[in-house]
């Protein structure tokens, strides 16, 4: 047979395999410890996008939303509310990035009102990808 036409011998295939999982294991790490920052900076992205729905509902209104009218308000009329121009949000009021609500509380502890998530842990405080994503 044509040496031409033999196909790749089995150590051939096995470094190539060896050199592929070396790569992975240096490259994939660092990929992956990107996703959560990803996170938290399209969580920090919404709050701002959700903040600024609620300083035009403020504008209309005069107020911002109580806590037990909550996000909601930006997209349904309330029924004590009559000078609503909404809806505030082009679609429903999103989830954060880890698939929780986002808290909002007014009047706040820490201004007008408080925006925030709870982080990839869901609890209050936390380091890294668990800290708190907060409006203020």
């Amino acid at each position: 047979m044509d040496r031409k036409q033999r196909g790749f011998t089995l150590i051939e295939v096995l470094i190539v395999m060896v050199i592929l999982g070396l790569l992975a294991a240096l490259v994939g790490p660092r990929m992956f410890g990107k996703v959560g920052q990803s996170k938290q900076n399209a969580a920090q992205a919404q709050i701002s996008l959700i903040g600024t729905a609620l300083d035009t509902y403020r504008l209309d209104i005069g107020r911002y939303p109580a806590s037990d009218q909550g996000l909601e308000a930006l997209r349904v009329q309330p029924h004590d509310v009559t000078k609503w121009d909404g809806p505030y949000l082009p679609k429903d009021v999103p989830l954060d990035p880890w698939g929780n609500p986002y808290q909002y509380r007014s009047p706040g502890e820490y201004g007008d009102y408080d925006l925030f998530s709870l982080g990839a842990d869901g609890a209050l405080g936390g380091e890294k990808e668990d800290a708190d994503i907060v409006s203020w």
